[in-house]
């Protein structure tokens, strides 16, 4: 079937939903080319399927194609930022990373090699995950392109800095402390948002504290709203390269159910959308989104939720990169 794409700016779009029903056609994020249709990105979308690092529920594995299926409704104009994403900036889906599912070690190299060579010609990334093991190599890419350690906003009901599980270093608990001991965060530049729900104990909090996190809890959103958390936010920041991780756990199980460790008390999907669009302007050189469990995902909620997250990422995105080529 022939593929009626929009062309805007130079820059090959989604297909055509005028045209070709939303419900047709390959599933690529929001519809957009394969990254093999264009001759260069300045954005590419990657799937990686991988989720041997989990301790709970599995099923993260399947998580990309679930979002790329999500975003099937998503559309080429993002008023929220008065943006064409897709017109400013050149899109593509890479579809997805192949790593082994039976060595977390392996894995773990395979990612970090695939988000350097997808990188390599200066486009950023957008990772679907997985589970959240997948962002300590992509911290570890991010920071070998900027050159330096990078800022980190981390959202999650999770902390995802405890030391080992059942003896393992590698596993989606742990790539953030990981990412500190390696030297690969500004650690005067790393937070997390949306955190909740009972610890080990009190001790997850002091060595969080000690690697140099800040924490903004569930709580705190509820209690001071969007604006002033975006405040803070970008003031801990500042103009650092900055790398954006999102466990779509942080969500309320109202908002996200297809999780694989979910927590009462979570901020909402137009909470966690309002704090992604008041980081407009910063330096941000990579995302994730990860941990959607679809086998868990009534009704698509999660996946949807997902799609929009990932969505106005890649508005962010290519907001900061135009308005750098313009200015």
């Amino acid at each position: 079937m022939e593929e009626l794409r929009v062309t805007a700016g130079g820059n090959l779009g989604p297909i055509d939903s005028a045209r070709i029903p939303r419900y047709a056609g390959a599933a690529t994020f929001a519809r957009l080319p394969r990254i093999d249709q264009v001759e260069k990105t300045d954005i590419t979308v990657v799937g990686v399927p991988f989720d041997s690092g989990v301790s709970y529920r599995p099923g993260a594995r399947f998580g990309a194609n679930h979002v790329r299926e999500a975003s099937r409704l998503l559309r080429p104009y993002n008023p929220a930022m008065d943006i064409s994403p897709f017109e400013r900036v050149q899109v593509a889906d890479a579809g997805d990373m192949a790593v082994n599912p039976f060595n977390i070690n392996e894995a773990i190299e395979t990612i970090q090699q695939n988000a350097l060579d997808l990188t390599h010609d200066g486009a950023r990334l957008v990772t679907l995950g997985g589970d959240h093991t997948i962002a300590l190599p992509l911290l570890r890419a991010a920071s070998e392109r900027a050159g330096e350690p990078v800022a980190l906003l981390h959202f999650d009901a999770h902390l995802d800095t405890w030391d080992t599980y059942f003896g393992a270093e590698y596993t989606h608990g742990t790539p953030f402390r990981r990412a500190v001991e390696e030297g690969i965060l500004d650690t005067e530049a790393i937070s997390h948002v949306g955190t909740r729900g009972p610890l080990y104990g009190v001790k997850d909090l002091e060595d969080d504290r000690r690697f140099g996190f800040g924490i903004v809890t569930s709580s705190d959103v509820f209690r001071q709203g969007v604006d002033e958390t975006v405040a803070k936010l970008r003031d801990r920041i500042g103009n650092r390269p900055l790398y954006v991780s999102i466990d779509i756990d942080v969500l309320d199980p109202a908002h996200a159910p297809g999780t694989g460790t979910p927590e009462a008390g979570g901020i909402t999907s137009r909470e966690l959308l309002e704090i992604l669009r008041g980081l407009r302007g910063m330096n941000l050189v990579g995302a994730d989104v990860v941990e959607v469990a679809p086998a868990y995902d009534h009704a698509e909620i999660t996946g949807v939720a997902a799609s929009h997250v990932a969505y106005d990422l890649v508005s962010l995105m290519a907001d900061e990169i135009s308005t750098r080529k313009d200015g």
